[in-house]
């Protein structure tokens, strides 16, 4: 099955250098799609739910693993590519940590029950919300690289990634707003979660803070990838 997979990430690559990066973008996407249903189904102690989840974020998470493999494998080769190959894989890097950082949040989730006031059961609907809105504004970005090489990076083309850089640099900086503001709400009521749930809910919530951070960080190096090419 893993051979399979590989080949069929090796045609498209033949096809397109850029489309397998748009599947492993596709696939970080995935997993925290995933997360976020695993975070509502926690916040309503559905503990089974959240187990399930958890197991099929494993599951995508090795599959963006295989990509991201098939890639640079590819890397060494002799392949042509629009940009840098450096540059590509500073790039993929960081967008890699999305699925593992979606997989290491998923993984806290299942340790523990939440027991937590309705504030801060808000306070993590509404962070991986906006977590969720930043990935998936990241993917529409990655999803212009296609559009990039079929126009030979044309000014205008590459002035509208540009832009949605910016705006995942933005919605970033709102997650981070967020998280901080929540991780002070946790600890304010460390009376009533104990030292270990205040522990387990604030490692929560920087792992999902971090998914963000890393869509952002990944952004900057396409932006970085694009200028340098």
């Amino acid at each position: 099955m893993k051979k399979e997979y590989i080949r069929s990430v090796l045609s498209i690559f033949a096809s397109s250098p850029f489309k397998p990066l748009c599947m492993h973008a596709n696939k970080g996407g995935d997993c925290v799609r995933k997360l976020s249903e695993a975070v509502h189904a926690f916040c309503e102690g559905d503990m089974e739910k959240v187990n399930q989840l958890n197991a099929e974020i494993d599951v995508i998470e090795h599959e963006a693993d295989v990509i991201k493999q098939t890639i640079r494998g590819e890397l060494s080769s002799s392949i042509m590519l629009p940009v840098h190959a450096t540059d590509l894989l500073n790039f993929l890097k960081p967008q890699d940590s999305i699925s593992d950082d979606a997989q290491e949040a998923s993984y806290w989730l299942t340790l523990r029950r939440f027991d937590a006031s309705p504030e801060i059961r808000a306070g993590f609907r509404e962070l991986m919300a906006r977590t969720l809105a930043t990935v998936e504004h990241y993917e529409k970005l990655v999803d212009t690289l296609s559009e990039l090489l079929e126009s030979s990076f044309s000014k205008r083309d590459v002035e509208d990634t540009l832009a949605l850089v910016m705006e995942v640099e933005e919605m970033e900086h709102q997650v981070d707003v967020i998280e901080k503001e929540l991780m002070r709400t946790v600890f304010r009521s460390e009376d009533v979660l104990g030292g270990v749930g205040v522990f387990h809910l604030s490692r929560l919530v920087m792992n999902i803070g971090s998914i963000a951070d890393k869509a952002e960080h990944a952004a900057d190096r396409l932006r970085t990838m694009i200028l340098r090419r």
